[in-house]
């Protein structure tokens, strides 16, 4: 699984720094979280081919989240895609996610589904799903958590004692117990739970407890960090977060690393939202345009 930050700006961009979106790929596939503008050649220059995008899940519609949709969604079809591209979005904003995609008249060759948000699982793909919790800003908007499948690994000094060998192995997996020797083997015997990963996406919002029950245990948490504590006043005002309640959101969830975006135009400079948040959650980096992140 890899991770790629393609924009960490909040709502204008900078020399360093372009507008919302990170591509989390998997398994040769990559789902985008945002797509604001530029998207598309962010991914360029990052070395991700736009044809391997399967799903874009838009936490509102807010134009520093959403106006790269309209031009990938063009080069796509100029390369000829022909398979189906979902967009997911907060039900309000469906309308409005419409006239962008068809502003012009384009008409795309390949098939495209919009579906409205709500809370819960949306998306479900091999070995992983994709669920939305609601956020607190100035319109509806939700965020994502994307969780593997738990697995179960055979316990390999446990399973030989117990003579399992070749199709031994897939078959009490089926069945959920074996007869070796004449002996009853159980699965649960000689197995152990591995977690898969998981990787939670938050912003725009005030610290929310949704966000919190998202991340709990989370492998990576990225959290909105419009502001440092001493514009809490303004964060509050604009339904944004400042790098101090991001991290008490991932100290709260239990979360293994947190990373700061949505980053203030304002600040050339990050440390003082870095010092802000490691006082409470030390593992704290700030995303930067193109960092990449692999577990």
């Amino acid at each position: 699984m890899k991770i790629v930050f393609l924009g960490t700006s909040g709502s204008s961009p900078t020399k360093e720094r372009s507008l919302s979106s990170v591509a989390l790929e998997h398994e040769g596939e990559i789902f985008l979280f945002d797509c604001g503008e530029g998207t598309q050649r962010q991914m360029m220059i990052n070395s991700l081919s736009i044809s391997k995008v399967r799903a874009i899940f838009l936490s509102h519609i807010h134009g520093d989240h959403t106006l790269g949709l309209a031009g990938l969604m063009r080069t796509l079809g100029l390369n000829r895609r022909t398979a189906p591209l979902q967009i997911f979005i907060p039900k309000p904003h469906i309308a409005g996610i419409k006239a962008l995609m068809g502003f012009d008249g384009a008409k795309m060759p390949y098939p495209v589904t919009i579906t409205g948000i709500k809370s819960g699982i949306i998306y479900k793909g091999k070995g992983f799903t994709i669920s939305a919790f609601k956020l607190e800003h100035e319109l509806e908007t939700y965020g994502f958590a994307f969780k593997e499948d738990d697995k179960l690994r055979f316990i390999k000094a446990k399973a030989t004692k117990a003579g399992l060998k070749g199709a031994m192995f897939s078959e009490i997996q089926k069945k959920g117990s074996l007869s070796v020797s004449g002996r009853i083997i159980k699965l649960k015997d000689i197995t152990t739970r591995e977690a898969g990963r998981k990787v939670v996406y938050a912003t725009d919002t005030r610290p929310t407890r949704s966000a919190v029950t998202a991340a709990a245990g989370a492998d990576l948490l990225i959290h909105e960090a419009t502001y440092a504590s001493e514009w809490i006043s303004l964060a509050k005002e604009r339904k944004h977060s400042t790098s101090e309640e991001a991290a008490t959101v991932a100290k709260k969830a239990g979360a293994k690393r947190l990373l700061l975006t949505h980053i203030s135009a304002r600040y050339k400079d990050t440390k003082v939202l870095l010092s802000d948040a490691r006082k409470i959650f030390k593992n704290t980096e700030v995303a930067t345009d193109g960092k990449v992140i692999e577990l």
